[in-house]
């Protein structure tokens, strides 16, 4: 009988479950996520900013709890109050954001499935107010999902565009990005940190959802 307590953890058998996503959706899912929480941390920030040194007072949608609640906010004390071409893309912006909140809920919140008659598609259900919502992603969906809100994230940044960015880029001085940061400085995770997530401008693919 052999003595399992001397057994080296590389021997072992572990268990684990599959969720059966291909490494094309994992990633595409995993940007999606950051990108969605970036959107977020932006929207909140720049609202916060609206309110100057008032913020003992801030009003309860400002909890965070619910990024809808924040989301009025950004459109009453910052979208609102731009003007000319800013005040026109940060509109579009808007209606982009509150178009995809509820296909990011999907991925989240979801309970997901497959099926084997369209097994290029995934799946996720929720429950909401006793209706049930199916929404299907295919792999170039969830590349289009993503690069959706690459888009965005850099627009609600930067609605003059360019104009904007390089304005940040003189006022900020010199900016070292982490990947810069760590290669500068040699260290592993530089590797890991190239771009390997293609997002070309026209990736083919829409998202369905069933109610």
């Amino acid at each position: 009988m052999s003595d399992k307590s001397n057994e080296s953890e590389d021997t072992r058998i572990v268990r684990a479950h599959n969720v059966e996503l291909s490494e094309r959706e994992l990633l595409s899912i995993g940007h999606i996520v950051a990108q969605w929480g970036a959107l977020e941390h932006e929207v909140f920030c720049q609202t916060l900013q609206t309110f100057g040194k008032h913020t003992q007072t801030l009003p309860k949608e400002m909890n965070n709890m619910q990024f809808s609640e924040v989301l009025e906010k950004w459109k009453e004390r910052v979208v609102d109050q731009c003007n000319g071409e800013k005040k026109k893309n940060l509109e579009e912006q808007l209606a982009l954001i509150r178009h995809y909140h509820d296909y990011r809920n999907a991925l989240v919140h979801g309970m997901w499935d497959w099926d084997a008659t369209s097994p290029d598609r995934i799946k996720t259900t929720r429950v909401r107010k006793k209706e049930v919502i199916s929404t299907h992603f295919t792999a170039a969906d969830l590349e289009h999902f993503s690069l959706e809100l690459a888009k965005i994230n850099f627009s609600i940044r930067y609605p003059r565009g360019i104009e904007d960015w390089a304005k940040e880029l003189v006022n900020a001085g010199c900016y070292v990005s982490r990947l810069g940061a760590s290669m500068l400085s040699g260290h592993t995770v530089a590797a890991e940190l190239v771009p390997n997530l293609k997002l070309a401008e026209n990736i083919p693919g829409k998202i369905s959802k069933d109610s």
